[in-house]
């Protein structure tokens, strides 16, 4: 819980630096640590050394230092990746690059979902679902497309924090309980 609040903390502290500088600030700042995000998720070894007390700041920022040098990242976000390595906060980096991006999606709008469906859909079928999603909500959807099997058939979709589960899996287990119950 400790680590959602201070991941929360540095994420507004950032947001609000690039609300201040100003144009596409906000945006280039939510890429620069969506990549570094991605290298960290590919390596966790990383993560292990920014977590573990035996390194000291400058060492973790030595750390940092070598994979900055394959991304190109502002001199701000550099700034605020020192701090977190001053203030041993780097092992929150991928938590802070998550509420960033929450925070990012709120002020442009954007709502992320995923639809899951039994077989794969045709690319015209995914964009005529996500328009028509799109106009239900009134905001613009980054939709994530799923197949799994498991659910028979139907979809089931999850936008925001609504969950609609209109899978054939369910609705057999929605039967199932009513001749459990006797209805």
């Amino acid at each position: 819980m400790t680590g959602n609040i201070v991941a929360r903390r540095y994420a507004k502290a950032l947001f609000s630096l690039g609300l201040g500088q100003g144009g596409d600030a906000v945006a280039a700042y939510g890429r620069d640590l969506d990549a570094l995000a991605v290298v960290l998720e590919k390596a966790p070894e990383l993560l292990r050394v920014f977590a573990n007390p035996i390194f000291v700041a400058s060492e973790k920022m030595a750390v940092l230092g070598n994979v900055l040098a394959d991304l190109s990242v502002s001199p701000m976000v550099k700034n605020f990746l020192g701090l977190l390595a001053e203030k041993e906060r780097l092992s929150f980096l991928p938590d802070i690059a998550a509420y960033y991006r929450t925070l990012l999606d709120e002020a442009q709008g954007v709502v992320r979902g995923r639809l899951v469906t039994a077989v794969s859909l045709a690319e015209a079928r995914q964009d005529q679902i996500k328009s028509k999603l799109e106009a239900q909500t009134g905001k613009k959807l980054v939709l994530d497309f799923a197949v799994d099997p498991d659910i028979l058939g139907g979809v089931m979709l999850k936008v925001g924090d609504k969950v609609l589960d209109a899978s054939l899996r369910a609705q057999l287990q929605i039967l199932k309980e009513q001749i459990k119950r006797g209805d």
